[in-house]
């Protein structure tokens, strides 16, 4: 069938028991993801800076009578001619597969990847976040949009909780999971790297002594957050160049891990720049 929306043929799918519909629903779990090796991304924004970035999207599902806006048609273009096969559904079947309360009628199916510490490429004097045992994909995908926002050259996930490939994530990101580069691996050997190349480990918790904004935070720097329930772990405690802390003026002992972690950013950002 063809399509106003593709310079090829669209199916158009309508029931809610389709075997791709089915799938998709499928995929917002992890296990079915990791076995196919692949994730979703909803949503115009998300999927043009998927695109911008130049992932290959497998699939592209949408849905018109979604759709917010006019430049939908050339997004869908634009996916197509990127290799993208497209797939138009019905408003109930996509919102069957949405899992936005209020869907924007485009959902992408994309490849998941891995990067190695050793895959960055880093400048002299680097800026990194590196977060342990993040639990809430929202809160992940809040500080992948600060980092993105601070200018860090990578993001690393040490002994992660969450599926960075999580919707919620990639939602919580506004896309930029496709624009900071991220590496998940476990905290000794990201300690050892970070130690290899001179990088100074910063690491926030309440009972440092040192203020966040009397510590240095220029020249090759990590800073290091820990989990929304525990904090940083003993190794990271025991292992960071610097413990730093927020100053607390009222009753609650902490702040929420992504609010703590935009703070602690921007004031490196603020260092950094001056």
């Amino acid at each position: 069938m063809c399509s106003v929306y593709s310079v090829g043929p669209v199916e158009k799918i309508s029931s809610l028991q389709n075997p791709r519909v089915k799938q998709l629903v499928k995929l917002r779990d992890r296990r079915p993801r990791d076995e196919a090796g692949v994730f979703l991304v909803e949503g115009y924004r998300e999927i043009r800076r998927a695109l911008k970035k130049q992932v290959r999207l497998q699939e592209l599902y949408f849905a018109p009578e979604w759709f917010l806006g006019e430049n939908e048609p050339e997004l869908l273009r634009q996916a197509e001619a990127a290799g993208a096969r497209l797939f138009e559904l019905t408003k109930d079947a996509f919102a069957k597969v949405a899992y936005r309360e209020r869907p924007d009628g485009l959902l992408a199916v994309a490849p998941q990847w891995r990067r190695e510490l050793a895959d960055l490429s880093l400048p002299a004097a680097p800026f990194l976040l590196v977060v342990e045992a993040i639990e809430k994909p929202g809160n992940l995908g809040t500080i992948l949009r600060s980092a993105d926002a601070a200018g860090c050259h990578a993001v690393i996930v040490c002994d992660p909780v969450t599926d960075i490939f999580n919707p919620n994530v990639v939602r919580a990101s506004t896309g930029v999971l496709f624009s900071v580069p991220l590496v998940v691996a476990e905290s000794g050997p990201v300690r050892a790297w970070l130690k290899a190349r001179g990088i100074r480990a910063v690491a926030t918790t309440p009972a440092a002594p040192t203020l966040y904004t009397e510590a240095d935070l220029r020249g090759p720097l990590a800073v290091v957050m820990g989990s929304e329930q525990y904090g940083l772990s003993d190794f990271w405690l025991r292992e960071a160049d610097q413990p730093v802390r927020i100053p607390m003026a009222g009753q609650a002992d902490s702040l929420n891990v992504a609010m703590a972690t935009i703070i602690t950013l921007f004031e490196a950002v603020r260092q950094r720049g001056r």
